[in-house]
């Protein structure tokens, strides 16, 4: 008796780009519960995206991955945590210079608070490239650099932080899966500076998923099924 071979057939496009948003909406709520301590938020964002990357290359992964790659990138990533609340600190000083009226005040305060965005900006695309046995101290020192560079990707970065913050002052829940439309915005941003196959768009990832290979026919060739 004959048996008919059956192969997967290739989803929706719809359906492949709405797991993708369900997906960053889950990560959203794993970085920002990772991210409780404060200091462990790149350490978070930067499992975050790494599980995103897995997903879009077809890698298995899920919250067991995710919570491995945050401790390991907290080894070294709290450290920046930590130099993040530092500038917070020095940038709520800057801000009570403006309101008690001193002299210049409103300069140092439009300063400071630029330089916040940048240094946030810097460590958002740090995490987003980090990879188990990289130095932060390296990751942000290329992160500095890539900011001033890709002004268009600092840009759109600077526009999901926004997002994020515009979220939680109407509604403060929603503000936890909209981190994952970050993460998913940094994972872009980076795979635009990069060669070949990872640098391209995402858009182009999701248009052309991997071809899945057909049955054997007669004298070893397979069967086109795209047909």
């Amino acid at each position: 008796m004959a048996t008919k071979n059956r192969t997967p057939e290739r989803r929706p496009r719809f359906m492949d780009r709405f797991a993708l948003f369900s997906e960053c909406l889950l990560t959203g709520v794993w970085i920002a519960v990772a991210a409780l301590p404060l200091v462990t938020f790149p350490a978070a964002f930067a499992a975050g995206t790494r599980h995103l990357r897995r997903h879009l290359d077809g890698e298995h992964g899920g919250l067991r991955e995710f919570a491995r790659d945050a401790r390991a990138a907290a080894r070294g990533g709290w450290i920046a945590g930590a130099s993040v609340g530092a500038a917070a600190a020095l940038l709520a000083l800057d801000l009570a210079a403006v309101r008690a009226g001193l002299p210049g005040g409103p300069l140092v305060g439009a300063v400071g608070i630029l330089a916040m965005i940048g240094y946030l900006v810097a460590v958002v695309r740090a995490a987003s490239c980090w990879e188990p046995g990289a130095l932060w101290r390296t990751l942000l020192a290329e992160a500095g650099r890539n900011t001033v560079r890709d002004p268009a990707g600092s840009l759109l970065l600077v526009c999901g932080m926004a997002v994020v913050v515009l979220s939680g002052s109407l509604v403060l829940p929603l503000a936890v899966p909209v981190v994952g439309a970050v993460a998913a915005a940094a994972t872009a941003v980076r795979a635009r500076g990069l060669p070949g196959r990872a640098g391209r768009p995402l858009r182009q990832r999701l248009r052309h998923p991997p071809a899945v290979p057909g049955p054997l026919a007669p004298g070893g060739l397979r069967r086109r099924t795209d047909r």
